[in-house]
């Protein structure tokens, strides 16, 4: 039989292979088993893999070797649930086995993912002797690492007593894909230091190690052994180092590196386009897609996702949608992974998300990735119902949230105040362990935008180690909670323990100084944000220029303002409401008018500031002609600004047009819009208009206790002692009561509060 094995290896097609089956069959040979064996792997490798397992199933009696062959063709064709049926077949029916068939039988146990059939093969494996085999030995250790214990992996490698090159290889590598990065690279240490002669694949493992963790420094060392070592580089190797690279930062390297490939695939095409997306470089890569485009490259769907990228990160939604087109065109599969999860995440940027959930609701597997995309999508859209729904949607069909979903979740039911449903996800961390620095961070922020600041102080204080971002949501928060001096003392610990901070640091403190009137620590605030080196920012400057308006010191205010780069419409707005605040109408006035020759369209919220201005400062006509001018450019007025126009007619005197507004207004008058017209009435003594409107003012619904207050002084003023009693009872019914007032003195750079009956203050002592 051993003459024909040389005819075996010339076997090139499935024609040949058959005829020298017809020619063992004629000779009789074909029940030898070494002839019944090759002819099993030559049909498998050919091709006809259904014809091996013909002759395997007609043999009589298999022998281990044969097993093995069988075995090893079903792992080529993936019939993973086979081979372990032939495995455990050829337990039960031969006594003594031989080392060969377990490196296949242990691939296919990486391949189902199942450690308790892993375990048992291993026990198998020493009860026969097999341990010492080096080839069984590394497939343990594979077999260990791919299914994610690299504990165990170790064990087999510490225990090995000859380590090759593909052993070292393995388990660094286990480590690497297992998240241990830095226990990978001291592995690939010890392999240098071991002077074992390294491969590509070692070469390969430490790659990527050095590109998870981030150490260029390490990265470009490893690089330069392999052009000393004259070691020849291969596709996979090139692409690990672009990557590599790319992960570092070093997006130059990478270019070098890849102008220097001769033959380009496409891997090496994509991970140049991946390196320049993961640094921001969007244009760049685009245009390197282009490039690929023009020299005839094929793309494959990992190409396609990361150009998908590109264009959800610049916001190109007619690009990205001609990408979609040739998704479609070309019949690529939208619902799968990666191109269904990069098509969610573009529409999802691009604000399109009626597209959005098309993509999502074609998809039949739909991944972890895409449910995240579409929820984060709907509570940017400020859509947070949307956002909860799809959630609960997704825990019915047995989808396990990660670390970005949960977070987002608590983004959505922080926008509605939904701390019932906060808190359930909060359990649900709790109990699951997945508490991550920014799973931590959005509690905080949850619990603070849903006025339940203690819980948030609660995890702030139980996290360890606090990075800038945890320290700038807590300061927020407290700041939102109306505790902005305790959010400025949050500043002066950071200041004091030298940490991080960044422009979100400096923005949340300002607005704390801001809220309390608090200018010599804004002042103080502002010189530390020059000496740490804060680049201008335009939203910090924005800020700043609040601050300094709102604390009346308007000339730095606005040079703050006129030293700006860049100016949104907050930023006018900012300065133009200064203006207004202090009376000083005619610069409001002006500098909204250099705000629309600059090409700036007002909106709502700038009306609103301006209108507000003129009320106070009782500008009727100028008041009057920003009103129209919202008609005029198609700015749809809401009940603020029919509050403020209501105001300004009812300060004037003219009461019966101020009501007559609210007559005819698109919507039902709410409190702020009747107690304007109230206060008017008050000032100009018009109770008839009062006693016209009496039912209406019974019937209003609201917590403003300044509205019960004034309606009842003006009742009491006018003689109307009764009504006034019931509008105090209604009060009382409802469970309000009159806020005590409180004033704040800035005295010797420190703000010192004092209430309404408050004899030991220290504004009293002062005043005394």
């Amino acid at each position: 039989m051993l003459q024909y094995m040389p005819l075996f290896r010339a076997c090139s097609t499935l024609k040949s292979v058959t005829q020298l089956h017809a020619h063992l069959i004629i000779n009789g040979l074909h029940k030898d088993p070494l002839a019944s064996t090759k002819l099993i792997e030559s049909y498998s490798q050919m091709g006809s893999f259904k014809t091996s397992k013909l002759i395997f199933n007609a043999y009589p009696n298999p022998d281990s070797f044969m097993y093995g062959v069988i075995i090893k063709c079903h792992v080529w064709n993936n019939s993973f649930q086979e081979s372990i049926f032939l495995y455990h077949n050829m337990i039960y029916h031969l006594p003594e086995t031989n080392s060969f068939v377990y490196p296949s039988v242990l691939r296919v146990i990486s391949a189902i993912g199942d450690l308790g059939i892993g375990r048992k093969v291993h026990g198998r494996i020493l009860k026969c002797g097999f341990e010492s085999d080096s080839i069984v030995e590394t497939a343990l250790l594979s077999m260990y690492g791919e299914l994610g214990w690299t504990r165990y992996a170790r064990k087999v490698f510490d225990e090995m007593s000859v380590r090759d090159v593909v052993s070292w290889s393995s388990v660094v590598l286990s480590y690497v894909r297992n998240g241990q990065a830095k226990e990978g690279l001291e592995m690939f240490g010890n392999l240098v230091k071991e002077g074992v002669e390294i491969d590509s694949v070692a070469l390969l493992s430490a790659v990527e190690t050095c590109g998870e963790l981030g150490v260029w420094r390490i990265g470009k060392s490893v690089h330069g052994y392999i052009l000393r070592k004259s070691i020849q580089i291969d596709g996979s190797l090139t692409n690990s180092l672009v990557a590599m690279y790319g992960k570092c930062g070093d997006t130059c390297s990478a270019e070098l590196l890849f102008d220097n490939v001769v033959d380009k695939s496409i891997y090496t095409w994509t991970a140049m386009i991946s390196c320049y997306n993961q640094n921001g470089c969007y244009h760049e890569a685009l245009a390197l897609f282009v490039k690929m485009h023009v020299s005839d490259v094929e793309y494959n769907e990992v190409t396609l996702m990361a150009v998908l990228c590109s264009c959800a990160r610049l916001g190109w939604l007619k690009e990205g949608k001609s990408i979609h087109g040739f998704i479609v065109r070309n019949a690529l599969d939208c619902s799968n992974d990666l191109l269904g999860s990069a098509l969610v995440d573009l529409y999802a940027n691009c604000g399109k998300l009626s597209d959005c959930h098309k993509v999502f609701g074609s998809s039949q597997n739909r991944h972890i990735v895409s449910w995240n995309m579409l929820i984060s999508g709907y509570v940017q859209e400020g859509s947070a119902e949307k956002a909860l729904t799809l959630f609960v949607d997704m825990a019915r069909k047995g989808i396990l949230p990660d670390s970005y979903t949960l977070a987002s979740v608590l983004s959505a039911s922080g926008d509605i105040g939904f701390s019932e449903f906060g808190c359930q996800i909060h359990s649900r961390i709790i109990r699951t362990g997945i508490s991550t620095e920014f799973v931590k961070n959005s509690l905080i922020d949850m619990y603070s935008k849903c006025g339940l600041v203690d819980y948030a102080l609660m995890i702030f204080k139980d996290t360890q180690e606090r990075s800038v971002v945890t320290w700038n949501s807590m300061m927020c928060g407290l700041t939102q909670n109306g505790l902005s001096r305790e959010a400025i003392g949050l500043f002066d610990e950071i200041y004091s323990k030298l940490s991080e901070m960044d422009e979100v640091t400096f923005l949340a403190v300002i607005q704390a100084c801001s809220t309390i009137g608090w200018l010599e620590k804004g002042k103080w605030v502002h010189h530390k944000l020059i000496i740490f080196g804060v680049r201008q920012d335009m939203y910090v400057d924005t800020a700043l220029t609040d601050m300094y308006a709102k604390c009346g010191d308007l000339s730095m205010a606005r040079r703050v303002f006129d030293s700006m780069l860049e100016r949104s419409i907050i930023s006018w707005s900012a300065m133009i409401g200064g203006y207004g605040m202090h009376s000083q109408i005619d610069d409001a006035i002006s500098l909204f008018h250099e705000m629309v020759n600059s090409g700036i369209k007002p909106n709502d919220i700038i009306l609103t500031n301006i209108l507000s201005a003129c009320s106070h400062a009782g500008y009727l006509e100028e008041g009057k002609y920003f009103f129209n001018l919202m008609i005029d450019l198609t700015i749809e007025p809401k009940p603020e600004h029919f509050a403020c126009l209501v105001d300004l007619l009812s300060r004037a005197g003219d009461i019966d047009k101020a009501y007559e507004v609210i007559t005819w207004m698109p919507f039902p008058a709410d409190v702020s819009i009747w107690g304007a017209l109230v206060n008017g009435c008050r000032i100009h003594n018009r109770m008839d208009i009062i006693k016209m409107i009496q039912q209406r003012l019974e019937n209003m619904q609201t917590d403003d206790t300044g509205y019960y207050t004034l309606v009842s002084n003006i009742y009491a003023e006018g003689g109307e002692w009764n009504e006034s009693r019931m509008v105090r009872s209604k009060m009382r019914s409802l469970g309000l009561r009159k806020v005590d007032g409180y004033s704040m003195i800035e005295v010797e750079k420190r703000i010192h509060t004092g209430k309404v009956n408050d004899t030991c203050s220290f504004i009293k002592r002062e005043i005394n």
